[in-house]
């Protein structure tokens, strides 16, 4: 309505993104009258959603949070009044602001919508293997951090715009990146010998020579263009998945990179039928294991050893999925 897009944006690209809007919306549709086979809008439906995760709220912060005109959640909230779904009162703290909640039966409508958009999004995905379902959740990560506020996140970095990690298949050639990393970067930081890189090669070899991508799987980390991580999921035995090959360049680190990495890591397995998970590491890798920890794995056996020509503590650490 009076606007174009920045001039430095391809026309290409704006088309491209449209294109995948009218896509999407179409497939859940949001472009119909009522939502979710209901009597109410995608409008009224999210409000439904904000009040029963939130509580009782200022009418005031729902606006701002929903970036709403006053006028239009005003005749919202009178519908979804008129329909015993939310009643509305005086703030205690002050009588000229207003506060909302779901009544008993608004509680009862929207649990129940949000049930039947699980489920229109598990038909949606159901017909993707597990490995193309990490793909497409990695892909959507990408796009909201992308997209999220952008000029705040530039503003607390000084201007420069935040950098954006992305998850992918391995493709030719990162097999050999990821051998070469491992050894390089362990021993300039822990001072592991060769034997640890030779380590890495026979799991990796192993990975390449014939994992099976129903039940195995690796993912690279990429930062603006260049690789700058990786993780693997292997088959241990029918029941048990092994974690294996974590490690997250110096430049990618404070970003959530190596959580992302495990937490990817874990979801596969868990589609993928396992009923645990496993991993061996050695202690003094501290910030891995706190990304273990905080994912849900437990330490269950912790012994000191000679490996890699250093002195350390091999552990094992184990998660019921």
């Amino acid at each position: 309505m009076g606007t174009t897009a920045a001039p430095h944006v391809p026309p290409r690209d704006v088309f491209a993104i449209r294109a995948f809007n009218r896509f999407f919306t179409r497939r859940v549709g949001v472009l119909r009258p009522t939502l979710l086979d209901s009597p109410w809008t995608l409008t009224e439906v999210r409000i439904m959603y904000e009040l029963r995760h939130r509580g009782r709220t200022e009418a005031l912060a729902l606006r701002r949070d929903l970036d709403m005109d006053p006028g239009q959640l005003s005749r919202v909230l009178s519908r979804l009044e008129r329909g015993g779904l939310v009643v509305r009162s005086p703030s205690p703290d002050d009588g000229r602001r207003q506060l909302v909640e779901l009544t008993a039966e608004g509680s009862r409508v929207s649990a129940e919508l949000d049930e039947r958009s699980n489920t229109q999004i598990e038909e949606l995905i159901a017909h993707l293997a597990p490995a193309d379902r990490q793909r497409l959740l990695a892909a959507l990560a990408t796009v909201r951090h992308l997209l999220d506020a952008p000029a705040a996140r530039r503003a607390a970095r000084g201007g420069a715009p935040e950098p954006a990690v992305l998850l992918r298949a391995p493709r030719p050639g990162d097999l050999g990146w990821v051998v070469e990393r491992h050894g390089a970067l362990y021993a300039a930081e822990y001072g592991w010998d060769r034997t640890f890189e030779a380590s890495v090669a026979r799991i990796v070899a192993d990975f390449g020579a014939g994992f099976d991508p129903a039940a195995e799987a690796m993912w690279i980390a990429e930062l603006d263009g260049e690789r700058v991580g990786c993780v693997a999921c292997v088959r241990d035995d029918a029941q048990t998945a092994r974690l294996r090959l974590l490690f997250v360049e110096p430049s990618a680190r404070g970003l959530g990179t190596g959580s992302r990495l495990v937490g990817t890591c874990v979801a596969f397995a868990r589609e993928a039928g396992y009923r645990r998970m496993t991993l061996s590491t050695v202690s003094v890798l501290r910030s891995a294991l706190r990304i273990y920890e905080a994912a849900g794995f437990r330490l269950t056996r912790s012994a000191p050893a000679r490996l890699y020509g250093a002195d350390l503590v091999p552990q094992d650490w184990d998660m019921d999925l």
